[in-house]
């Protein structure tokens, strides 16, 4: 799926359950109680882990198993809906695909984690200056960070 967030012509535009049905069918996938449920968690929880994605999908499919969410959230990963965040000392994370090539900030005491807008210029934001015979799509930027409660946190502990 190539469209971005702000496209009009875009599932990810408009009607929620109609489009997040049309990006589905955009993806050979069927559309599915699960799949949607699963996507709407995933916007309900952003950043969210499994287990947080499987607690928000229980509130609406209480008999979901946590196996079922892992075998949904890999279809959606690999047909471009959600995207998959590896982040260091941390589960993997999941966010609805922007397609926007954005970042994220992670605070070092919290684990709160923001998304940050692309760094310079448009995607992938970030060009090597050298690489070998390969064409740069995606720049992945993480930032450690101290969130503004944490550092009113650590400096009273001072």
């Amino acid at each position: 799926m190539k469209a971005a967030a702000g496209d009009p012509q875009s599932p990810f535009a408009g009607d929620p359950l109609t489009n997040w049905s049309q990006a589905l069918r955009a993806a050979g996938l069927r559309v599915t109680r699960q799949r949607l449920a699963v996507i709407d968690a995933v916007i309900r929880k952003p950043h969210g882990t499994i287990e947080d994605i499987h607690d928000e999908v229980r509130s609406d499919l209480p008999r979901i198993t946590i196996q079922s969410v892992y075998f949904v959230m890999n279809s959606l990963v690999t047909a471009g809906i959600v995207r998959k965040l590896e982040l260091p000392g941390s589960p993997a994370r999941y966010e609805v695909e922007g397609h926007d090539n954005h970042h994220h900030a992670i605070c070092r005491f919290c684990g709160r984690i923001e998304d940050v807008a692309c760094v310079t210029g448009t995607a992938p934001c970030l060009r090597p200056e050298a690489h070998v015979d390969m064409t740069i799509e995606v720049a992945e930027v993480i930032f450690t960070a101290v969130c503004h409660e944490c550092a009113t946190t650590q400096q009273a502990r001072v």
